[in-house]
C-alpha cells in the first residue's frame, strides 16, 4: 500500500473537494462531510428533499476518486438477490455459478433506500458491517475500498419503509444538503448554460490504493485522553437524556472519533481538539438516537438533542502546547 502522511492527505482531500465542487455547486460543507465519511472508512446516509443533487454528488465522488461505481434504484419489488447476487445454473458446465450483484463495487449508490422492504434493506447490513456477503452458505469478500452512499427521501411516507435502527447505526454519518441560497442557485444555472447539454467531466485526483493510504494516515492523528473523555461524555449523555428512548451505541463513539480525526486533517492538523468533535457530533450521532414517541408531535429530533448536549456537556480545555509540537500548523 502507498504511504501517505496527514499533510499529504490534507492537500489531496482539498483537491478532491475542489474537483467535485466543479459539478456540485454551493455545497462545500456537505461535500466535506461526505469526504470525512469516506476517509473514516464509513458509509453515508444522504437525507433530503428530491432534486438537491444527491445522485450527482455520489457520481462525482466516484469519478474523482476513480472508483468503480454502481447505482441501485431501490423499489418495493426489489429482492435481496438483486442486491447481493445469486447462484445461476450454467447449462454448458452443468454447475451452479455465482453471479455477483451490484453490491460488488467500490462506491455503491443505494438510491431511495427507504422505498424497499426491510428484508431487502437488511441485505445491505452484512455488506456494510463485514465488507462481505453470504450467499448460499458461502461468504464472498467485497472490493476494497467499499463505500455505501444511501439516499433517503424524508417527506414521502406512502410506499416507503422506515430504516430499522440497526441499519441506521451502520451509517457513520447522516448528511443533509438543503437548498442553495439565491446566489448559489444562479451560479448553478449559469454553469449549466455555459456547459451546454454535455454532462460535467471531472478529472481523477486519486485512485483506490491512494484513497486507502489516505485513510491509513488518519491513524497518525493524535487523540489526547481529555478529548476521548469528552467523546465518551457526549455518548453517555445521550443514554441518560429524558427525551430519548434509546441513546447512542458504542459505534457512535467510534464514528465520532474517526470523523473528528478526518476533520482535523482537513483543517491541516495532526492532533484532535474538542472543536473537531463538536463540528461532526450532530451528523455522527443524530440518526442513532430514538426520540420518545410522545415527543414526535413536538418535532423534536435526534439532531436537536445532540445540539443541546453540545452546550451542556463540559468541554475540555485545548492544550496550547500541542500547536507548538505539531508539524502541520
Amino acid at each position: 500500500m502507498n504511504e501517505c502522511s496527514p499533510a499529504q492527505t490534507t492537500q489531496r482531500a482539498r483537491d478532491i473537494l475542489d474537483e467535485v465542487e466543479r459539478a456540485v455547486v454551493g455545497k462545500r460543507p456537505a461535500l466535506e462531510l461526505v469526504m470525512l465519511g469516506i476517509l473514516g472508512s464509513g458509509h453515508i446516509l444522504i437525507e433530503d428533499l428530491p432534486g438537491l443533487g444527491k445522485t450527482l454528488m455520489a457520481r462525482s465522488f466516484a469519478q474523482v476518486l476513480d472508483l468503480d461505481f454502481t447505482r441501485i434504484q431501490f423499489t418495493p419489488d426489489l429482492l435481496p438477490a438483486d442486491v447481493t447476487g445469486a447462484p445461476l445454473y450454467d447449462q454448458r458446465s452443468g454447475e451452479l455459478v455465482f453471479r455477483p450483484g451490484p453490491v460488488f463495487t467500490n462506491l455503491l449508490l443505494a438510491d431511495e433506500i427507504n422505498r424497499t422492504p426491510p428484508k431487502t434493506q437488511a441485505a445491505l447490513l452484512e455488506a456494510m458491517a463485514e465488507l462481505q456477503v453470504s450467499v448460499d452458505g458461502q461468504s464472498r469478500p467485497l472490493p476494497s475500498p467499499f463505500v455505501v452512499l444511501a439516499t433517503d427521501n424524508p417527506i414521502e411516507y406512502e410506499g416507503t419503509y422506515p430504516l430499522p435502527e440497526a441499519q441506521l447505526d451502520r451509517f457513520m454519518l447522516r448528511v443533509r444538503l438543503g437548498y442553495l441560497d439565491p446566489s448559489g442557485e444562479v451560479a448553478m444555472l449559469k454553469r449549466r448554460l455555459d456547459r451546454g447539454s454535455a454532462p460535467p467531466q471531472l478529472n481523477r485526483v486519486v485512485d483506490g490504493p491512494e484513497l486507502l493510504a489516505m485513510r491509513e494516515s488518519l491513524e497518525l492523528v493524535r487523540v489526547d485522553p481529555d478529548v476521548l473523555d469528552y467523546v465518551v461524555a457526549l455518548v453517555t449523555a445521550t443514554r441518560a437524556h429524558p427525551q430519548l428512548a434509546v441513546g447512542s451505541s458504542p459505534r457512535g463513539g467510534l464514528a465520532l472519533v474517526a470523523l473528528a480525526r478526518g476533520r482535523a486533517v482537513l483543517d491541516g492538523r495532526d492532533y484532535l481538539t474538542p472543536e473537531d468533535v463538536k463540528s461532526v457530533a450532530v451528523p455522527a450521532l443524530g440518526h442513532r438516537l430514538s426520540v420518545r414517541p410522545e415527543l414526535w408531535v413536538r418535532r423534536v429530533t435526534g439532531d436537536d438533542i445532540v445540539a443541546e448536549l453540545l452546550t451542556t456537556v463540559a468541554t475540555p480545555a485545548t492544550e496550547p502546547a500541542l500547536r507548538q509540537r505539531t508539524g502541520l500548523r
